[in-house]
């Protein structure tokens, strides 16, 4: 069995996935580390406890959980070495003022100024990404179209279940890109 793993609990409100979490930790590191959408959020741990907060769910009544194939588990407090890497790292960087704000997966609020973007990145490392919150943030800000640049439309639909109002869309290589900017009149 590996150090840590992450699965994606379906079917059950936050609240409810990080009181599963909190009850199956038992001494162990899991917790939520992505509430990516409304009845959608992806845990991440030591591999027991993620185990035990998922069959928690499901006794919660979750509809699914879904193990997630990936190499740690991101955003929780297991990745602390990598934070303190991080942190080494960009103690050697220059930071300037964003050119335009930048949302926070922290905590949904704005970066405007070059002495923000250090923490925040740190943080970013351990802290849960606060995607529903950030979507309603850019809503706030009057953002109505999103790209979603890479691979997959995971974040496109994640949107629509986020809110039915706004549009997204993917774009995974520079003809698309060129397309939906030609579409979007840019």
């Amino acid at each position: 069995m590996g150090v840590g793993a992450m699965a994606a609990i379906l079917g059950l409100d936050g609240a409810k996935v990080a009181q599963a979490c909190q009850e199956a930790a038992d001494g162990d590191v899991v917790a939520p580390a992505n509430l990516n959408a409304p009845g959608q959020v992806v845990i991440a741990g030591t591999t027991a406890a993620v185990a035990r907060a998922g069959e928690r769910a499901r006794a919660m009544g979750a509809k699914r959980v879904v193990p997630l194939p990936v190499s740690a588990p991101f955003h929780c407090r297991l990745m602390a070495p990598a934070a303190e890497r991080l942190t080494a790292v960009l103690a050697g960087v220059r930071k300037v003022d964003p050119k335009a704000p930048v949302v926070r997966n922290v905590d949904a609020e704005l970066t405007t100024r070059a002495t923000d973007v250090q923490p925040f990145l740190i943080r970013q490392v351990t802290a849960p990404v606060r995607w529903t919150d950030c979507v309603a943030r850019m809503a706030r800000e009057g953002c109505r179209t999103f790209l979603e640049v890479g691979p997959g439309k995971v974040l496109t639909g994640l949107l629509r279940r986020i809110d039915g109002e706004l549009g997204g869309i993917a774009v995974e290589d520079v003809a698309g890109l060129d397309k939906a900017l030609s579409a979007r009149g840019a």
